[in-house]
């Protein structure tokens, strides 16, 4: 323990250990706004892919609106030509 208390008297070992503790602060930031970024990104990628899924979806069920009602209609579109 003496040790520690010759450390924290020291005048240059105070100013080091001040120094050392700012850069562990700003080290530990810099990690967290990594991660945040990250995370950041994860979530705009799921979000772009969710839409990319809606999309289609809705295509899907547009597409599914039109769709003849039955044989005869399915037959009837196929000699009008527009199916």
């Amino acid at each position: 323990m003496s040790w520690l208390a010759s450390i924290l008297t020291n005048g240059p070992a105070r100013k080091a250990l001040g120094l050392l503790l700012v850069a562990l602060t700003i080290a530990l930031f810099l990690l967290n706004l990594r991660r945040a970024g990250e995370r950041a990104g994860r979530l705009a990628e799921r979000l772009s892919t969710s839409e990319r899924t809606h999309e289609v979806q809705r295509q899907m069920l547009d597409a599914a609106s039109r769709r003849p009602t039955n044989r005869d209609a399915l037959a009837q579109r196929l000699r009008d030509g527009q199916f």
